[in-house]
């Protein structure tokens, strides 16, 4: 049986290890690609489109498999606006589509000034409320495991995604044009991009299934791997 075309697309300050596990799970059902920011130029971070024909050009397979988590996801939408007849099923993952108002990137801007100053410890601090909930930042294995991810990013990346992040458009508009199957995973208890965002993504994407995983915050693919893996079989399937 021919293995599926899969393209996993990581989010901000994410490398390919925030998709160790689905790699490790699915890699007899697909042939999987995850694009490593690291290896990207810096200037794919001009502007939303750049970074997402970047991705686009990691996948030689014609057709294909995607699914995006958070900045990832959004980067997956922005896929379907030029290559939407390519993608075969769509999963988008903890993510949000609606554009940054001015208090949203005031707080953006902070981030990029502490890094700038040399603060990242800080800004990776900060990040790790939004990632993981409160109750499992005692979880050690998997705070260090998000930590060791977030480092290896670096500061400049970082910048350059919280920057696009910053002037990201509001992509609700196109969710009804996806035609392709398409599920949407939120943790519960996700703070980056809350349920209401998933709720209103699945509401906009006709015949879409919304899929709360409970007891998880915004990186379900870390948090809850073998919950994942399973709706991302089921998906695949």
């Amino acid at each position: 049986m021919a293995k599926t075309p899969l393209l996993l697309v990581p989010g901000m300050l994410c490398s390919p290890r925030l998709f160790a596990a689905q790699v490790a799970a699915l890699s007899g059902q697909a042939d999987i690609v995850v694009p490593d920011w690291r290896a990207a130029p810096l200037a794919v971070w001009d502007s939303w489109e750049s970074a997402a024909r970047w991705v686009v050009g990691q996948m030689r397979a014609e057709k294909f498999a995607l699914a995006g988590l958070s900045l990832g996801g959004m980067l997956a939408v922005e896929i379907m606006q030029f290559a939407g007849d390519r993608v075969t099923r769509l999963a988008l993952l903890d993510t949000g589509m609606r554009s940054q108002n001015e208090t949203e990137r005031a707080i953006r801007r902070a981030r990029i000034r502490l890094a700038s100053e040399g603060h990242f410890e800080l800004v990776l601090g900060l990040q790790m409320s939004r990632f993981i909930p409160a109750w499992r930042l005692p979880d050690k294995a998997l705070v260090d495991a998000v930590t060791t991810m977030c480092s290896e990013i670096g500061v400049e990346i970082y910048k350059r995604q919280e920057e696009l992040a910053a002037v990201r458009p509001d992509r609700r508009p196109d969710l009804p044009k996806i035609a392709c199957p398409t599920i949407v995973v939120c943790g519960r208890d996700d703070a980056a991009t809350p349920l209401f965002m998933a709720e209103e993504m699945a509401a906009a994407i006709k015949g879409s299934e919304l899929i709360v995983v409970e007891q998880c915050g915004h990186l379900v693919t870390m948090e809850r791997p073998e919950e994942t893996n399973a709706i991302l079989k089921r998906w695949l399937g």
